[in-house]
């Protein structure tokens, strides 16, 4: 049976349109048709309403959500309850992200990717290494006890095949340019993160194959005016993608204007780097154990160190609308459309056109979640 959506505002590779049907067949749309079309009279109609239908957000940096932190228990278990809890934001897709930690738990966290993607787990995209190979200098949260220098073992680990993408953030001054092209060779997504380089290590990281920068400006060395950073090299490298945490408290508005405007359009991609409060009732989590609790919105620890977030997507989207300034379809591109580009995930997520996934997100007019619909199956709903 095919499944139209009728009567909504839908944003499309050309901007938001009305007077369209989608039309979904399984998991895959099948085309956008107009409602006079015979395939839209025979199928079965969802109403939205006049609602808006987006793509589905893709979340690259999931610590954890719905309670549970991934590093606490690498399970299946802990994957779906972190899928569901940000599926009620919009998420559709997303990676579990490991912080730094011992081998024996990053393999358990690659197994249970695994496992998750071979069993259907709604969402799961595969899984994101933030660590262990980064710089104490730039640690930010993660525990230095966990830090090392990748060996033979660990790069086989990072890099064995699975049923999802591997997404790697370390510090490309702790790594040699041969482990570089080692892990990019074998698949991995390399980002530069939680790192003390200045800008030329940065650039040579870049021609080595590293294609992103996790949570822009947190936890790596600044743009000045006479050492650019790693900022700097983000900015001034147009191929490069950059995640941002549009929460009002880890980047102030002012340097995210800035940044999206001088890096490419289509290059920066919202992120959240949750925490365990998302989607639950309960503001504390203990993380190394100590507890930290997320109040208005910022999760901290005793000493004001940034723990993560308690942003969701759906609120990401909203705040780079109103904090920041961005068009409300470019800000969905950037929850969306982008991080599935740069997953590599371009030709089957990301977009409301025919072949494509059947991910969505219906957004009511105040740009709050109503339905999302993984797979062509509605996950969520108010």
């Amino acid at each position: 049976m095919t499944l139209a959506f009728v009567n909504g505002r839908v944003l499309t590779n050309n901007g938001f349109q009305t007077g369209f049907a989608v039309l979904v067949e399984n998991d895959t749309i099948v085309g956008l048709a107009l409602p006079s079309d015979p395939r839209v009279r025979a199928a079965e109609r969802h109403d939205l309403g006049g609602r808006t239908l987006l793509p589905g957000f893709i979340d690259c940096q999931v610590n954890g959500g719905g309670g549970v932190l991934f590093n606490d228990a690498p399970t299946v278990e802990t994957i779906r309850a972190i899928g569901e809890a940000h599926a009620k934001f919009g998420t559709t897709g997303f990676l579990p992200t490991l912080i730094s930690d011992d081998a024996e738990v990053m393999s358990r966290a690659i197994d249970a990717v695994n496992d998750a993607v071979a069993q259907g787990v709604p969402g799961v995209l595969g899984v994101h290494l933030e660590g262990p190979f980064i710089a104490p200098e730039r640690k930010g949260v993660h525990d230095p006890a966990k830090f090392r220098i990748a060996g033979a073992d660990d790069i086989a680990m990072v890099a064995r095949r699975h049923g999802g993408v591997t997404l790697l953030t370390l510090a490309p001054e702790r790594v040699t340019d041969e482990v570089l092209k080692e892990l990019v060779d074998n698949g991995v997504i390399v980002c530069a993160g939680h790192t003390a380089a200045n800008y030329e290590i940065t650039r040579n990281a870049l021609a080595m194959g590293v294609r992103g920068f996790t949570h822009l400006f947190n936890a790596m060395t600044p743009f000045t005016s006479r050492e650019p950073g790693v900022v700097g090299a983000a900015l001034e490298d147009q191929a490069s993608w950059c995640g941002l945490i549009v929460d009002g408290h880890h980047v102030h508005p002012a340097s995210l204007r800035v940044a999206i405007a001088a890096k490419a359009r289509e290059r920066m991609m919202l992120v959240t780097d949750a925490m365990p409060p998302v989607g639950s009732d309960n503001p504390n989590f203990v993380l190394k154990g100590e507890t930290i609790t997320a109040k208005d919105g910022i999760c901290q620890t005793a000493d004001g160190t940034l723990a993560g977030s308690a942003l969701d997507m759906a609120t990401a989207v909203r705040n780079t609308v109103h904090m920041v300034g961005v068009p409300y379809d470019e800000a969905a591109r950037m929850a969306a459309t982008y991080p599935a580009a740069f997953l590599g995930l371009g030709a089957t997520h990301g977009h409301i056109a025919a072949g494509y996934r059947a991910d969505f997100v219906v957004m009511d007019d105040a740009q709050f979640v109503t339905e999302t619909w993984i797979g062509g199956k509605c996950v969520y709903a108010t």
